[in-house]
């Protein structure tokens, strides 16, 4: 149980650390695109709000001694309008060309002053793009562009170079890409190697629940050996009597329930001391269901077996047997009546699958899985007749684990229940 608590505790921290990872650097990546698009946007924007007075933007002659640095634009162009990061030196950063042409598609001029990558004979291919898409913005490679009207009802398509925006977009990207994958290997590995410390108080809380119940078995087994010896010496004294015999019948199953609790404790210890060995567990599975061949013909129930010959299994015979009884007497306890029980053994290609099989009244599926756990009974007005407590099954898991199995239970039409352990 431990083990499988680690792990779980790895795996959940595991899943939880790299999920806010990827979270993260979807995050940033998306914003620093949103940021990079809405930057390429004001540009578009304010190329295409004055595209003369942007186009006028030659480099101002140098200043002579004493004379205050002239601008080499309008001084009245207001930047900051559009976004904080333009200023004068924007015109001569910004790299675009523009594609003037009427409604029918035919092409007016071009002005490629501000771009060096394309010529006039390669004007047409962009006229294509710009016709294909309409007005507004888009990408085509290595440029975001813009088509807008003009006032004469003419055209005016502007393709800004945005191959520094993108390939810094990209660069952020990987990096970060980079170091989600680099951190998140790195606190995965120390969530490994911090996971036993993390645990550590569940650990040890469960060591002493167990320690508990092992000691308090112990402690309990001389009182009630006591009291069913007083009860038989009283008997023999003043012969058979009702009250001595519910007294005795208690004290048996306080018996059966504290040596349980025992068995179950050992069972969930790690590195429990089975004795593992090979035998033939078709014939040790027979012969347990052979005996309770009386029992359930008492009750009113057929016990039908279907017991694989021959078949050899590496694990704790005692155990199996074990196992093998918790599932039939389940059966024969809760099966409805007069309805066959069915048990079957079946060897597998890697180790063997034992199932148990019986009618049962109405079977809340959603209550299946909690069968297993320790003191549930899902018919709790047979818990009295049946003289069960409710930690058999409990039990049977915990054979199946510690030999590297699983044990469920499903439910075919409501009416049905198949228990299904599988031993590797």
């Amino acid at each position: 149980m431990i083990k499988r608590l680690r792990k779980e505790f790895i795996t959940i921290s595991i899943v939880a650390v790299v999920s806010v990872m990827v979270l993260l650097c979807v995050i940033v990546n998306v914003a620093n695109f949103v940021s990079v698009n809405a930057r390429l946007n004001n540009t578009l924007d304010m190329i295409a709000s004055d595209q003369d007075r942007f186009f006028d933007a030659d480099p101002p002659d140098l200043p002579q001694d004493g004379e205050k640095p002239q601008r080499g634009r309008d001084d009245n162009f207001d930047f900051k309008r559009f976004d904080r990061q333009f200023n004068e030196e924007t015109p001569f950063s910004t790299r675009f060309f523009v594609i003037y042409y009427d409604e029918n598609g035919s092409l007016l001029s071009a002005d490629l002053t501000k771009i060096a990558a394309v010529t006039e004979d390669e004007t047409q291919q962009y006229l294509d793009i710009a016709l294909r898409h309409g007005e507004g913005v888009g990408f085509t490679s290595g440029y975001k562009f813009k088509v807008t009207r003009q006032e004469d009802g003419s055209f005016a398509a502007i393709f800004l170079d945005d191959y520094r925006e993108m390939s810094s977009a990209r660069t952020i990207l990987v990096l970060s890409i980079a170091a989600t994958v680099i951190c998140s290997a790195l606190i995965c590995v120390l969530i490994v190697l911090f996971s036993k410390r993390a645990v550590k108080p569940a650990i040890e809380s469960n060591r002493k629940q167990k320690q508990f119940i092992t000691d308090a078995g112990h402690e309990l087994k001389t009182p009630i050996t006591v009291i069913s010896t007083s009860l038989s010496v009283l008997e023999m004294e003043v012969g058979k009597q009702k009250w001595i015999d519910k007294a005795k019948a208690q004290t048996e199953k306080l018996t059966e329930l504290v040596n349980s609790l025992v068995t179950l404790s050992k069972m969930d210890e790690e590195g429990t001391n089975l004795h593992i060995k090979e035998f033939d567990i078709s014939g040790a599975v027979r012969e347990t269901a052979e005996s309770f061949q009386d029992f359930a013909e008492q009750t009113g129930h057929v016990l039908q077996t279907d017991i694989a010959p021959s078949v050899s299994y590496t694990g704790d015979e005692y155990a199996v047997r074990q196992l093998c009884s918790i599932l039939i007497d389940n059966a024969v306890k809760y099966a409805k009546e007069s309805t066959p029980i069915r048990f079957s053994l079946q060897k597998e290609k890697k180790g063997v699958t034992i199932i148990s099989e019986n009618e049962c009244d109405d079977v809340d599926e959603s209550e299946l899985d909690r069968l297993f756990d320790r003191f549930y009974r899902a018919d709790k007005s047979r818990s009295s007749q049946t003289g069960g407590f409710g930690i058999g099954l409990s039990i049977a898991r915990s054979i199946c684990e510690a030999h590297k199995g699983t044990i469920k239970a499903v439910c075919e039409n409501g009416h049905t229940v198949r228990f299904i352990a599988q031993l590797k």
